[in-house]
C-alpha cells in the first residue's frame, strides 16, 4: 500500500517521468485567443464609446463561401465563389471608390449581398434593442453622420454608412 501511494506521488509530482519536457503544440494562452481580425475592419471606430442612442445606417454586405451556414440557403451567388481574402479585396475596392466620391447608394445597389436590401433600401434603424446582429449594432452606434466603417459578422463584412 505504501509503495503504491509513493509511486502515485512520484507520478503526480513528475519524479517518475524523468525531467520535464517542453510542451509541444499550442500553449494554453493561444488556445483561447481570438483569430486574427481582418485588416479591413475599422477597429478604431469600434473601440470608441457610442456616439448616439439611435442611428440610421445603410450597408453593403460582402460575404464569402465559409459564411454559407449563416444564410440558410439564401447566400448570394457572388459570395459562394469568394474566399475571405477575395472578400477583403472587394471591401478595399469599395472603400477606395467611396473615398474617391462614388455614390454609396449606387455601390450598395450594385454590390450588396444582403438578401433584405430591397426591403430596406433606406437603411436600418440601429439601437441597442434592434433585431440586428450585434456587430452591426456595435458599429452603427459608434459611427458619426456620413462616416463609413467596416465590421465582420457571421454574414461577412458590412461596409456601413451612418445617414442619420
Amino acid at each position: 500500500m505504501k509503495s503504491s501511494l509513493l509511486m502515485l506521488l512520484l507520478v503526480v509530482a513528475g519524479g517518475a517521468c524523468g525531467p520535464a519536457r517542453p510542451m509541444n503544440g499550442p500553449s494554453l494562452n493561444r488556445m483561447n485567443s481570438e483569430p486574427a481580425k481582418s485588416t479591413v475592419i475599422t477597429q478604431d471606430i469600434l473601440d470608441r464609446d457610442p456616439v448616439a442612442k439611435e442611428t440610421l445606417c445603410k450597408h453593403i454586405l460582402i460575404g464569402w463561401r465559409d459564411k454559407k451556414d449563416a444564410y440558410q440557403g439564401k447566400m448570394d451567388e457572388r459570395a459562394k465563389k469568394r474566399s475571405k481574402a477575395d472578400a477583403e479585396a472587394k471591401v478595399r475596392e469599395l472603400l477606395n471608390a467611396i473615398g474617391a466620391g462614388a455614390d454609396f447608394d449606387q455601390l450598395m445597389r450594385d454590390n450588396s449581398e444582403d438578401p433584405g436590401f430591397e426591403v430596406k433600401p433606406e437603411g436600418y434603424v440601429v439601437n441597442r434593442e434592434a433585431e440586428l446582429v450585434i456587430e452591426f449594432r456595435w458599429l452603427g452606434l459608434r459611427l458619426n453622420v456620413d462616416e463609413v466603417g467596416v465590421v465582420e459578422s457571421d454574414y461577412g463584412f458590412h461596409i456601413m454608412k451612418r445617414v442619420e
